[in-house]
């Protein structure tokens, strides 16, 4: 008799692939015996099943890193636990490198895998073809090794984590389709399906290529669409004995594995070929899109070059099967902004079997215990700006991403489609002075001026270091404008909104109106969640000013916690610009303006005030160490006050020298050195954290300052004026890896390369390490402060 569908389940995991059945294991792992699994069709018959299922562990931050390597665990051990096969095959890896860049590109690599744990180690040429003989090395400089890495079978891995969920109570119905999800007051309460309906408390939605479709049934933005995933299969050659390494020659866009006696030659071509939804309908399963041969020729014709068997090797197919990618190339997981209990594990971006173990773990974490196991942020389900949902800049956007997969990490890289869908309100004066623009959560934002054309791609001094170098001397020296708008503004209104805020931020809110307050958002663990600058307009009226690509995230987190307070939240973003007047020569131009009261001003004070005419609050703060203001005026306005500041002698700053500076000054950024694995204290911040308590993550952090905890962030600065650190490079206290480098830029004000660090152990001011930048060991001296003015008086009036 055929198991009936029950009237109600904790959790209903919607989608039968390995992210399904990875987040099912899991659940039913951590108790959640009654979770339910629904497979419109069969298990794995969407993408799962032709997956090239390699499994790689190193990524390009700790975290995602450290996600696979626990899929490598889980994979390794579900066997001996189920008694399944998982076809778990240990063989290694090798990079191949056939130009200067991509050596040092794998050389980084090679470097991250050593901070991160991961056996990893450069070889020669005639190495890597002795570990592959029947490559063609003649153009190959050098390779990576990682003798750790494998691939599974994507099938017999679903199946164990299915038996096993199964074994703690789980259950799985396939031949269920899913025909409306429920909500009420913005919340999950249960699910529609063919055979009947299914009330719950979550959904994890993870339903691959159809992922964007049935979040909207639930009222959830959810951008991933999916594009034709090639590669070849050969029957049986000469000279393969056995599994062999896989081996990735990513200048030529190829991945290559032994297959069954054969070869299996895949590709991440340039730019790929988007399927249109509604093209995969509900009948597909187990299905394949038709072999395109024109498109694949120049891949086939890149494999020829690198493997001469393939010339005479005998095709069994082109396998073309459909894989989704979102806007950024990473997957997306969490609860939504939108939709309280909906939890997305989707958009895997052709990494779904290394990543599967991993992530279903993290979303069945998430689920239970309200957050990831640890911080995820790059992955955040709540990233993206609404205007990357929209089915014209997908279609425009996921074949370049699928194209990017094995490209160079080259500094300042920009992606060039789906651009220009937010404008600043300054953007016409910013592109006639000579910007080059940036995208940044879909604004295009000036990234340096007074050079347009595109930059040669380099790991050495880029083409726009003179350029930045010129911006932050301005604003040393005279006065530059750097352009804040489009960072997320939150009015905060109501009886309540002191109180609100003190319960939520743990800063010092109750401040007098006329303040401006730094303050962390925290979690119950006392981790960051967000980090803003507050505002006070009057005793009932803040507003909150955070980061770029925080809006959506921070507009949930507040709008959860707001429950029995009398408040009002409002995104006020796109009403508002912000400029940033920095720079000695500042005070003279807002009193030339007509407003010399401005200079009175104390630091984090605010005021309005009237330059050239036009109403602005003017905030006395710095992100860049030198003295100045936020000025916030109607985003109406801003050309209006731009022309004034700019025909005062005023010029305008790009992001890359607001980042130079910032480094120089030691500020912490979000994404950067704040994640939600930091508290304030290991950030250095607690200075600004009440010691009074009263807020989320008040105990947990009263508990870590009790503990001991001490600051792990520190700042360097190289020996080497050329050297071009980017961050995420190991740091070495002789031989042994003690951090890694979390923000890097050059320190036009101090002359020397200089990055922010996060260490494991506690370093002396003066102490001399190494920074290993592409295996190249670059000496640097610590300080445990700013490495520019360090007192803080150049900003301070």
């Amino acid at each position: 008799m055929a198991d009936s569908l029950p009237s109600h389940a904790s959790v209903v995991v919607i989608g039968g692939g390995i992210m399904g059945c990875s987040t099912l294991y899991h659940l039913a792992k951590l108790g959640v015996s009654d979770a339910i699994l629904l497979e419109r069709n069969a298990l794995t018959s969407g993408t799962t099943w032709h997956s090239a299922a390699q499994v790689r562990a190193l990524r390009n931050s700790q975290n995602l890193t450290r996600m696979i390597q626990y899929s490598v665990d889980l994979y390794s051990r579900l066997e001996k636990e189920t008694g399944q096969s998982v076809g778990w095959i240990q063989k290694g890896s090798l990079s191949i490198a056939t130009n200067p860049d991509r050596l040092t590109h794998i050389k980084r690599q090679e470097a991250l895998a050593r901070a991160y744990g991961i056996d990893a180690r450069s070889i020669s040429a005639a190495e890597a073809k002795e570990r592959w003989p029947l490559m063609n090395a003649d153009d190959v400089l050098g390779a990576v090794w990682s003798p750790d890495d494998g691939r599974v079978s994507p099938s017999d891995v679903c199946a164990a984590l299915v038996k096993a969920a199964k074994g703690l109570g789980a259950r799985i119905f396939e031949r269920t389709g899913v025909t409306g999800i429920l909500t009420e007051n913005g919340r999950i309460k249960g699910v529609e399906t063919s055979q009947g309906t299914v009330m719950c408390d979550a959904i994890a939605l993870c339903t691959g290529l159809w992922s964007r479709e049935l979040g909207a049934m639930a009222g959830a933005e959810v951008p991933a669409l999916a594009c034709e995933h090639f590669y070849l299969l050969t029957k049986p050659i000469a000279g393969i004995a056995g599994n062999m390494p896989t081996l990735s020659d990513h200048d030529n866009h190829l991945y290559i594995r032994d297959d069954s006696g054969g070869l299996l030659v895949g590709c991440f071509e340039p730019m790929g070929k988007p399927i249109a939804p509604g093209v995969l309908n509900e009948s597909f399963e187990f299905g394949l899109l038709p072999e395109d041969w024109d498109h694949f020729e120049p891949m086939m014709m890149n494999a020829l070059h690198r493997l001469p068997a393939l010339e005479t090797a005998e095709v069994k197919m082109l396998l073309n099967g459909p894989e989704s990618f979102t806007p950024d190339g990473t997957f997306m997981l969490g609860e939504t902004a939108e939709t309280r209990g909906l939890f997305l594990g989707c958009g895997m971006n052709s990494v779904g079997m290394a990543s599967g173990g991993g992530a279903g773990m993290n979303l069945a974490h998430c689920i239970v215990h309200g957050h990831t196991a640890y911080d995820l942020s790059e992955a955040d389900a709540k990233r993206f700006a609404p205007v990357f949902n929209s089915l014209d800049h997908l279609m425009a956007r996921a074949p370049e991403i699928l194209g990017t997969h094995y490209d160079i990490a080259y500094p300042g890289k920009q992606l060039k489609t789906a651009r220009n869908l937010r404008a600043l309100p300054l953007d016409a004066e910013y592109r006639a002075a000579g910007a080059h623009m940036g995208q940044v959560y879909g604004w295009e934002r000036p990234l340096y001026f007074g050079k347009t054309s595109e930059p040669t791609p380099r790991f050495e001094r880029p083409d726009w270091f003179t350029n930045v170098g010129a911006e932050v001397r301005a604003a040393h020296e005279k006065a530059a404008i750097f352009d804040a708008s489009p960072f997320g503004k939150i009015e905060v209104e109501g009886k309540d909104a002191e109180a609100f805020l003190m319960r939520v931020c743990a800063g010092h809110m109750n401040r007098k109106p006329g303040s401006v307050i730094y303050t962390a958002m925290l979690n119950d663990r006392g981790t960051f969640e967000s980090d803003l600058t507050a505002q006070r307009l009057g005793p009932d009226h803040y507003r909150l000013f955070t980061g770029t690509a925080a809006i959506k995230r921070d507009m949930a987190w507040l709008s959860r916690h707001a429950e029995g307070f009398d408040i009002t939240l409002t995104d006020s973003t796109e009403a508002y610009a912000v400029l940033g007047l920095m720079g000695p020569e500042a005070a003279r131009i807002v009193a030339e303006c007509g407003a010399p009261e401005l200079n009175e001003l104390g630091y984090f004070r605010q005021t309005g005030a009237h330059l050239a005419g036009i109403h602005v609050r003017a905030a006395r703060l710095s992100y860049v160490g030198e003295a100045g203001w936020e000025l916030t005026c109607k985003a109406t306005n801003a050309p209006a006050l731009y022309a004034a500041l700019t025909a005062a002698g005023a010029v305008p700053a790009g992001m890359f020298a607001q980042t130079s500076m910032r480094v120089e000054k030691g500020f912490c950024a979000m994404g950067h050195e704040l994640d939600s694995d930091m508290t304030p204290i290991t950030a250095g911040l607690d200075f600004a954290v009440r010691k009074s308590g009263g807020f989320i993550g008040a105990e947990a952090l009263a508990a870590a300052r009790a503990s001991g905890t001490r600051s792990v962030i520190v700042s360097l600065v190289l020996d080497d004026a050329e050297a071009v650190p980017l961050g995420h490079e190991p740091v070495y206290r002789g031989d042994s890896i003690v951090g890694k480098t979390s923000s890097a830029a050059f320190g036009y004000r101090i002359g020397k390369p200089v990055a922010l660090a996060a260490v494991k152990v506690p370093l002396a001011e003066g102490e001399r390490v190494k920074v290993d930048i592409a295996r190249r060991l670059c000496d640097a001296t610590v300080t445990l402060g700013p490495v520019f003015d360090p007192s803080g008086s150049r900003m301070k009036p």
